[in-house]
C-alpha cells in the first residue's frame, strides 16, 4: 500500500482549500502533501507575480512531476478540477501509484455539453483579451456554479481566499481547440494505474455525464463515484467526510 498523497487544488484556489482531506489522510496515517500551483498560495488580495500572465497548464505539471519525482514512494495523487488534467499528465509520466480526480475539467477535444460548462466560457469572452493577463473571478460567477452546495456565509468566507489565475491557463482549458501546445491534452493510453473519478451530482461547473465519459476512457482501470447532495467544492461542503471516506476506501482495494 502507498503511504503519499498529493493533493492539488484547482485554478484560483490554494493549498488551504484542501484541508479538510489533509488531516482526514493524515489521521489515518497517510504522508500528505498539500503543494500550491505555480504563483499560487500568497495572499489573495495582493498583487500577483507578473510571470502568473504567462503561466501555462504545462507549468503546473511539470512543476508537480518534478515535485513527485523527489518523494520517497510513487504517490497516490488527487487533483481538483483542473490539476484533474494535471494529475493524469503527470500519472501519464509513471509517477503515480493511483490518482484520484474531483471534478475535473474535461481534457483536451472535449466539448462542452451543457448551458452551465458553456457558462464560463462565454463570461471570458465578455472579458476582452483575458489570456494575456492575469484574471480574478466574481462572486456571481463562482456562488451558483461552484460554491452552490455551500451555505451563503461559508460561499462568502471561500471566494475571499480565492486568488488571481492565469489568463493563459483558463484559455487553454476552455478554448483548447484554438491551443497550438495542446496543454490539457492527456495521453490516456500511457496512464497504467487505476483511476477514479468523482463527481459532485450537483455539480454546475463541471456536468457529472462529463466526468462519467472521462472515467469510460481508462476502461477496466477507471472507476466513476457519483456523489449525491455535493457539487464542485466537495471537499469542502458540509457533509464532506462521506465522499472522502469512499475516496479513501477505493484506494484501499485498488492499490496494492
Amino acid at each position: 500500500m502507498p503511504n503519499e498523497i498529493v493533493l492539488i487544488h484547482g485554478a484560483f484556489a490554494g493549498p488551504w482549500c484542501m484541508q479538510n482531506y489533509a488531516s482526514f489522510f493524515r489521521d489515518r496515517g497517510w504522508t500528505v502533501h498539500v503543494p500550491a500551483l505555480r504563483h499560487h498560495g500568497g495572499d489573495p488580495k495582493s498583487d500577483p507575480d507578473p510571470e502568473l500572465t504567462n503561466t501555462s497548464v504545462i507549468d503546473y505539471t511539470d512543476d508537480i512531476a518534478a515535485f513527485v519525482q523527489g518523494l520517497d514512494t510513487k504517490p497516490v495523487i488527487l487533483g481538483h478540477a483542473i490539476a484533474g488534467v494535471v494529475a493524469q499528465q503527470v500519472a501519464a509520466r509513471g509517477l503515480a501509484s493511483a490518482i484520484v480526480l474531483v471534478n475535473p475539467n474535461a481534457p483536451w477535444g472535449t466539448l462542452p455539453e451543457t448551458d452551465d460548462e458553456r457558462a464560463v466560457p462565454r463570461a471570458l469572452m465578455e472579458g476582452g483579451a483575458f489570456w494575456k493577463q492575469h484574471m480574478r473571478v466574481e462572486f456571481d460567477l463562482m456562488a451558483p456554479f461552484a460554491l452552490n452546495k455551500m451555505p451563503e456565509t461559508q460561499q462568502h468566507v471561500v471566494f475571499d481566499q480565492l486568488g488571481p489565475e492565469s489568463g493563459r491557463v483558463m484559455f487553454e482549458m476552455f478554448f483548447w481547440m484554438f491551443d497550438d501546445h495542446h496543454a490539457i491534452k492527456v495521453d490516456f493510453d500511457k496512464i497504467d494505474c487505476p483511476v477514479l473519478v468523482v463527481s459532485g451530482a450537483e455539480d454546475r461547473a463541471v456536468n457529472p455525464n462529463t466526468c462519467r465519459a472521462l472515467a469510460d476512457q481508462y476502461g477496466q482501470r477507471g472507476t466513476f463515484l457519483l456523489v449525491e447532495d455535493h457539487a464542485h467544492f466537495l471537499f469542502m461542503e458540509p457533509g464532506w467526510e462521506q465522499p472522502v471516506t469512499k475516496i479513501e476506501s477505493w484506494i484501499n482495494s485498488h492499490v496494492i
